[in-house]
């Protein structure tokens, strides 16, 4: 289903890290539905200050980094095709990065940490209303002509808050990871 050709290979284990997780890797992993994400640069370049491993998982069509701790999978067309390989490879204390609300729910499922790019954390308490609110937006757009919706606008004070939040979570998981 997935055809996964992978460009610069992540690193699975880094020396500060020994500790193992159940998912038998040694760190903590970030994984990014790639195809619209505007944060990737962000993701590695704090990714890179921590030293971890970063799989940016798209369709296709995007710029590949030279960063060797950045390894890019290009999934199969399809609909669901990059939500189901992050949802297959998280574990728990593994963070994603993405706005779908149904894919925050399955890393969820799994222990994981989610970030939208907006900085906004879906957890466990607040997964539920988003998913509601989703199903909720999405009957009001058959019910409306046009059936479009308005989406905010993308700017400096998202960017920033999604890298303290992103720094927010790292430094969250070491600290658990040490206890």
């Amino acid at each position: 289903m997935t055809s996964a050709g992978s460009i610069g290979q992540a690193s699975e284990a880094v020396a500060s890290d020994s500790e193992t997780k159940p998912s038998g890797r040694a760190t903590i992993q970030i994984l990014v539905d790639g195809d619209a994400c505007p944060v990737k640069p962000e993701v590695e370049k704090v990714a890179a200050r921590h030293n971890l491993a970063v799989t940016i998982v798209s369709n296709g069509g995007l710029r590949l980094s030279t960063n060797p701790l950045l390894r890019h999978v290009t999934v199969a067309e399809g609909a669901d095709a990059a939500d189901n390989w992050i949802a297959d490879t998280i574990a728990a204390g593994d963070i994603c990065v993405t706005a779908d609300i149904p894919l925050a729910a399955r890393c969820l499922d799994k222990g994981a940490r989610v970030l939208a790019p907006n900085g906004k954390s879906f957890t466990r308490d607040n997964i539920g209303m988003a998913l509601g609110m989703r199903e909720l937006s999405r009957h009001l757009r058959e019910l409306t002509a046009g059936g479009q919706t308005h989406h905010a606008g993308f700017g400096k004070q998202d960017r920033s808050h999604f890298l303290g939040e992103l720094e927010n979570c790292i430094m969250a998981l070491k600290r658990a990871r040490q206890a």
